[in-house]
């Protein structure tokens, strides 16, 4: 259980009214045309204006394109959103993609032949052919749209894993994977007498890929390793992974959850069999994500799901199945999601996901930097030096404060919102030989004045709390 929030009474510590929200004129708002580019009220891009001016940053930049951040909460504060490594918010670009779904063109996809469900498909099949192009594939049958990651985690668990599968067959996995990549793979161990292998912490924290190497064998039949930590914020050699995976035989699944969002991803580079990532947690809509798989190797996966769509053709007696990425997506899609998460994809680009990583690769220092002044603090993971960056995210914990307390206290007295809890790796807490932690987490949007308000916040919570010690 990860905690209960409690209420707590309205003490003011700091002045509420500090202001982290940039004037909107530094932004004009995107327009809903896919090829719009993030454009200053001067009528330049984010990267021209990038150019021009050293001292805006791109999170004061973009911070107008979404409008949740500019919201009074509680007792008064400004929102100070750090919660990015749950889900992000969305720009007003991707809102507006959704609502013209539905207000224009709202129709069910792929088998009618008016104009709405013509101009639906067309969309929807533009949004998986944006996908394919994000993350380099070769084409766009090899994106599959999923619920989420974790059902494209289960996809592939149910329809590869249990297909290939037979008693001491090996899954190698890191301790400090999301539940959903380890979960899927117990129940096709339970049914199937595979063995799951947990690769251990080094000295520094993170996943030990030397330990990986090593257990690598002939027993291998799968790598299920994440791309970046959501909690410790390190980040996995996956090229060398996919190799050594690859010189045995072995396939290899990357959780692209927190790096998809956050860096150029090239999934013809990293060469991994399947690749899955979240919408919501890269500007796009809840309730879609997707599944990257080589096109050879989803041709023979058999279904996930029956229904409409998954089909060939239906007799009595038996049925046969469309070729991917139909085969995996059986009934009708969350059509305006994807679409929303095609404008998201958008977005991104209109920014560019290298300025994106370089961005918050100077946040993730500032926050690890500044964390680390308050007293009597833990921050879990690898500590960043020249030959290793955190990503923009980091989780700790202050001694003999409970986290639940830290998030429950920052959010209702200063407007600071972070995560408290196992953030669904509870391996790795008891591994760290602990329950929960607290989470903040930063995305683009963010900028480093966020940060000094959070640290000043943070300082005045534990203040608060020693108090009574």
């Amino acid at each position: 259980m990860d905690g209960m929030a409690l209420k707590f009474p309205s003490f003011k510590f700091l002045n509420p009214n500090t202001s982290t929200i940039r004037s909107p004129s530094l932004l004009r708002k995107f327009s809903s045309s896919s090829s719009s580019l993030p454009v200053s009220a001067s009528g330049t891009t984010l990267r021209e204006a990038g150019r021009a001016s050293n001292s805006v940053s791109l999170g004061q930049l973009t911070r107008p394109d979404f409008p949740i951040l500019h919201q009074k909460i509680n007792n008064g504060s400004n929102l100070v959103y750090l919660d990015n490594a749950a889900t992000s918010q969305k720009p007003i670009s991707v809102l507006k993609a959704l609502q013209d779904y539905y207000e224009s063109y709202n129709s069910n996809v792929h088998r009618g032949i008016h104009y709405l469900s013509a101009k639906a498909t067309e969309k929807y099949e533009q949004a998986r052919e944006k996908i394919a192009a994000f993350i380099n594939a070769e084409e766009s049958r090899e994106i599959v749209f999923t619920r989420n990651a974790t059902e494209a985690i289960n996809l592939v668990a149910y329809t590869w894993g249990f297909a290939n599968f037979k008693s001491g067959d090996e899954v190698l996995l890191t301790i400090a994977e999301h539940h959903s990549a380890i979960v899927p793979w117990q129940f096709v161990s339970q049914k199937t007498g595979a063995v799951l292998k947990f690769v251990n912490l080094n000295e520094d924290e993170v996943p030990d890929v030397l330990q990986l190497k090593e257990m690598i064998s002939s027993k291998t039949k799968l790598v299920v390793v994440h791309h970046i930590s959501n909690t410790l914020a390190s980040s996995l050699p996956i090229e060398d992974i996919v190799r050594w995976a690859h010189a045995v035989g072995a396939k290899v699944l990357v959780d692209a959850c927190q790096s998809v969002p956050h860096m150029p991803v090239n999934v013809r580079d990293l060469d991994a069999d399947f690749l899955v990532a979240s919408s919501h947690k890269m500007c796009g809509p809840t309730g879609v994500g997707f599944l990257y798989g080589k096109s050879d190797i989803l041709s023979t996966m058999p279904p996930f799901l029956g229904g409409g769509e998954m089909i060939s053709d239906v007799f009595l007696d038996h049925s046969t199945y469309a070729e991917p990425p139909s085969r995996f997506e059986a009934g009708t899609p969350a059509i305006g999601e994807a679409i929303g998460l095609g404008a998201a994809i958008d977005y991104l680009q209109g920014i560019g996901m290298q300025k994106i990583h370089e961005y918050e690769m100077e946040l993730a220092n500032y926050l690890y930097e500044n964390l680390s002044t308050v007293p009597n603090i833990r921050i879990y993971g690898p500590k960043p030096s020249k030959g290793v960056d955190r990503a923009a995210l980091c989780s700790f914990n202050v001694k003999n404060i409970h986290p639940t307390d830290l998030a429950t206290f920052l959010d209702q007295q200063h407007g600071v919102a972070i995560r408290s809890g196992h953030h669904c790796a509870q391996p790795l807490h008891r591994y760290l030989g602990i329950n929960a932690s607290a989470r903040a987490s930063l995305y683009f949007y963010n900028t480093k004045e966020d940060v000094d308000y959070f640290i000043q916040a943070l300082n005045d919570t534990v203040s608060f709390f020693d108090s009574f010690k």
